[in-house]
């Protein structure tokens, strides 16, 4: 039991020590999910997926700025969690196009034929 009890304090401070250590870091607003937005102070459910959606739509953020862009965030908003925030290298690379995967071919590689022995 005190085993059991041990394990469970550890774990507990293991997850508080990675959620401090994940706070000194800002959030790229081009790459976070809804989960990682919503860690913001004043950025619920709503306002996360608002925040996806516009991404996913116009492109990549050039600044922490645009995000008073989203519909329902506003520049106070924006003023209050901006120190937590980042545009990342797709905003700085002033790329705003969306972001596709290549398709993979199925093209099968040329196989040649193994070198002929030599006669003796």
């Amino acid at each position: 039991m005190i085993k059991l009890i041990n394990q469970l304090l550890l774990a507990i401070a293991l997850t508080l020590a990675s959620l401090l250590v994940g706070a000194a870091q800002p959030i790229d607003i081009n790459t976070a999910t809804v989960h990682e937005l919503q860690a913001l102070h004043g950025i619920g459910a709503k306002k996360a997926e608002a925040i996806v959606k516009y991404r996913e739509e116009h492109g990549a953020f050039q600044s922490v700025d645009e995000l008073t862009k989203v519909p329902g965030i506003g520049k106070k908003t924006v003023d209050d969690i901006k120190v937590n925030l980042t545009a990342g290298a797709a905003g700085a690379a002033g790329g705003t196009e969306k972001k596709t995967m290549e398709k993979p071919t199925m093209e099968k590689p040329e196989h040649k034929a193994p070198p002929a022995a030599k006669q003796p």
